[in-house]
């Protein structure tokens, strides 16, 4: 394990103002989002889609590292550059998503596992020989009144942990990501009680494999009250509840907190990052890595179409614009009106 090499990736990757793109969606998953804009899911419409994502003039300002899928890595765009090339042209680090999923977890109804770490480290030695530099594994674990219980939350722990450890193995950052889903009723109280155990049980976990802290990205769930929950919270206090869980589970070692959106709302995951940043004696750098909140705004307005390709490169470049003064605890709600203006380009204006 080359120590330095990594140090560096991770300095990278949280560069002041700066955060991830997460483009890693699976199939299904992409399949849906494209439905949702009348557009069908061919390999070309996704190397395409993406292809406007990386592209955008001045995306290196606000995005220092993108999360790619086993089938973005190895595609070309319609000059027949390599994506990863793409990326690194522009200064973004390429990463890649290296888990398989999520599945029944057996013996525990409604909680999963997720899958991958068969052949991983043959995985991880192809990615890196591709271009990738850093990797994402994501566990799923729900809440309600009875989870996630203790066995969900120690096999996710453990598959997190032997991930991070083959990463580093293989001289890649790992992206540890538990995702304590926001789905449901749940007060922000319990979604607080599940995260800070969640969190207790990956970090030992990680200690327990030998994963250097300093050389990983934590990328959390915010503590957040569930989309149902008749008590919804103010960006203040789920910043607060956020810090609080996180000062009594993660070590000041990790350097890094790369938040996931999680299902809230473009503008809501900008308000929320910019809160936490706005907070004080905070031991890690508080940044991003959002998929949806990102990218949505773009995938509605380029809806398949080639015409509409730099109105979609506007509307991401806005959002990382956005989303860049949060990680400065910077945002304010008039950036939502006004343009940003990148050297080389005209104001974005949304």
């Amino acid at each position: 394990m080359n120590l330095a090499a990594l140090e560096t990736t991770v300095r990278v990757l949280l560069a002041p103002g700066k955060g991830i793109l997460a483009a890693d969606e699976s199939g299904p998953t992409i399949e849906e989002r494209f439905k949702s804009v009348g557009v069908v899911s061919t390999a070309e419409q996704r190397r395409a889609y993406r292809e406007m994502l990386f592209s955008t003039t001045g995306l290196r300002k606000f995005i220092s590292g993108v999360i790619l899928y086993d089938e973005t890595i190895r595609q070309k765009t319609a000059s027949g550059i390599s994506l990863v090339e793409l990326l690194r042209d522009r200064e973004m680090v390429p990463g890649i998503k290296v888990d398989l999923g999520a599945k029944p977890l057996a013996g525990a109804p409604g909680e999963k596992i997720t899958e991958g770490l068969d052949g991983l480290r043959t995985r991880l030695a192809e990615y890196a020989q591709l271009g990738a530099r850093f990797t994402k594994w994501r566990g799923v674990l729900s809440v309600d009144a009875t989870r996630p219980t203790l066995p969900c939350i120690t096999a996710n722990a453990e598959a997190l942990a032997r991930f991070a450890a083959l990463s580093q193995e293989a001289g890649l950052v790992p992206i540890v990501e538990p995702e304590v889903l926001m789905d449901g009723d749940h007060t922000i109280e319990r979604h607080e009680e599940a995260m800070t155990l969640v969190l207790q049980r990956v970090l030992a976990a990680l200690a327990g494999q030998k994963v250097s802290l300093e050389t990983i990205l934590l990328k959390p769930s915010m503590v957040v009250p569930g989309t149902d929950c008749p008590q919804q919270a103010h960006p203040a206090d789920i910043a607060e509840a956020t810090l609080r869980c996180l000062r009594r589970t993660v070590p000041a070692a990790v350097p890094g907190i790369v938040f996931l959106s999680g299902g809230q709302a473009d503008v809501a995951a900008t308000e929320n990052l910019n809160a936490l940043n706005q907070l004080d004696d905070v031991p890690w750098a508080l940044s991003f890595s959002y998929g949806r909140a990102l990218q949505s705004p773009a995938l509605r307005t380029w809806a398949g179409k080639p015409a509409n390709v730099a109105a979609g490169q506007k509307a991401l470049l806005h959002r990382a614009h956005c989303n860049s003064a949060a990680r400065l605890g910077q945002y304010a709600a008039a950036m939502e009106r006004d343009g940003v203006e990148v050297p080389g380009t005209r104001p974005v204006v949304r």
